[in-house]
């Protein structure tokens, strides 16, 4: 059985992620929590006020040592390097995933989409990736793996704009921005312009619904046992991006969540119904 200790800090920081996981096999569920744990650890080292600089940097140096041999003697760290070693993990994946995060230490904007994909290689499609390998799925299975964490890592990125201008990042590019006219993000000047806002995160979702669409075709590689809660949590990313595309302006009120008893009942009725694959959304831009 996964420590307590890797149970508290999935179960603390991400909802969906974790009543999601709460369906996977035993054998599984406990490598996603010593993943997930690993890069929790991380993200919050930089998603802080002020941000953990040094502590993010020692973290990245013990992890490295410990790969190499040298026992961190921290759970999250050691239980991360035993679950890379015995899962073939690819080291430069774990290097990329530290560089997306040291990226949030010092980039603050993102010129255009090819240079903010380079942060979400990092900081999301390697998760796909992982998960891949934790699954045992073939190498065909990569691309639609790294597909599905860049789409679930997008709408979080639309989900928590309000969250980011507080932490003085703005991940969507710039020459998005400016294609609709948008000086930023900030409320006041979303507000000065709200149809062009709308039509800025119909946009986005519209961008999610493409790599989520790709990440789908390759949903046959996963057996069932492991498919029923990859697509509950796909299932649940959808619920938020529906509900923001309904009323974009819900993202200054409110982080944008899936309730417990709805993630309870999109897994019901998935085991029930054996879709092959999960929803797919339609996108309708302005």
């Amino acid at each position: 059985m996964v420590e307590q200790e890797l149970h508290a800090i999935f179960k603390k920081g991400s909802k969906t992620y974790f009543y999601s996981t709460m369906f996977f096999p035993r054998e599984v569920k406990d490598d996603i929590f010593r993943l997930y744990s690993f890069v929790r650890v991380a993200d919050d080292l930089v998603d802080v006020i002020p941000q953990n600089r040094a502590g993010f940097l020692e973290f990245c140096e013990r992890y490295r040592r410990a790969l190499k041999g040298e026992p961190a003697n921290d759970l999250v760290i050691d239980s991360f390097v035993d679950l890379s070693l015995r899962k073939g993990f690819e080291a430069e994946w774990a290097e990329a995933f530290l560089r997306s995060m040291e990226m949030d230490l010092h980039v603050r904007s993102y010129r255009t989409l090819d240079d903010l994909k380079v942060y979400l290689y990092g900081s999301a499609e390697v998760i796909g990736l992982f998960m891949s390998r934790i699954m045992g799925l073939t190498k065909a299975a990569d691309h639609y793996a790294r597909m599905l964490g860049r789409a679930m890592q997008y709408i979080n990125f639309i989900r928590d704009i309000n969250e980011d201008l507080t932490l003085g990042r703005q991940y969507f590019p710039e020459e998005s921005l400016q294609e609709f006219g948008l000086p930023s993000l900030k409320e006041e000047h979303a507000r000065a312009d709200p149809k062009a806002f709308r039509r800025f995160i119909r946009a986005q979702l519209c961008q999610y619904c493409k790599w989520q669409g790709e990440a789908l075709r390759g949903f046959h590689f996963i057996p069932w046992k492991y498919r029923l809660p990859i697509m509950t949590a796909s299932d649940m990313y959808n619920f938020t991006a529906m509900r923001i595309m309904r009323d974009p302006f819900v993202v200054y009120r409110k982080k944008v969540k899936p309730s417990i008893p709805r993630i309870m009942t999109g897994y019901a009725l998935n085991r029930l119904s054996r879709p092959q694959h999960g929803q797919e959304i339609s996108c309708i831009a302005d």
